[in-house]
């Protein structure tokens, strides 16, 4: 008799252990499962924000993929070429020409290059204690040569 009552003790104990630790199982579950919704709905979010954040760029421009494809070249080797002629102008003497403004307190070097579309770029630009942003056009002629004409300079 008291192999009975200790085997109902031990089934019983066994039965309330593991209707907790089922019932933790499925907090947890529920837990994780109200995680992925939000994680879901944060990532919808900030492909929203890249999407509008790539309104406008050189890549995800349609009319300017189908402008270089008329001169044979992709948006990347654009962007490339474009920002390395850029960058190029920064170890001319007397800061990069591009900045349409008088050094101060050094020479003028563009740091940053953010492509509008095919026509436009704008430039962050900065001598060490002063910054600025530049807008710049650009023009590839017949014979395929880089046109990068300042619009448009502000210092800050």
């Amino acid at each position: 008799m008291y192999l009975f009552f200790f085997t109902l003790l031990m089934v019983l104990f066994m039965y309330v252990n593991q209707s907790a630790i089922y019932e933790r199982q499925e907090e947890r579950l529920s837990a994780y499962a109200l995680k992925q919704e939000v994680l879901k709905d944060s990532l919808m979010t900030l492909n929203d924000v890249i999407a509008e954040a790539d309104y406008f760029s050189l890549i995800n421009n349609d009319a300017a993929t189908a402008y270089f494809e008329r001169l044979e070249m992709t948006p990347i080797e654009v962007e490339e070429q474009v920002k390395e002629a850029i960058y190029e102008k920064n170890l001319s003497k007397g800061g990069n020409p591009l900045v349409a403004l008088a050094p101060m307190n050094g020479e003028w070097r563009i740091n940053r290059v953010e492509f509008l579309n095919h026509r436009w770029i704008i430039a962050d630009f900065s001598n060490g204690s002063l910054w600025g942003e530049v807008l710049l056009s650009y023009f590839y002629g017949q014979d395929l040569s880089l046109d990068i004409t300042p619009i448009q300079t502000i210092l800050h």
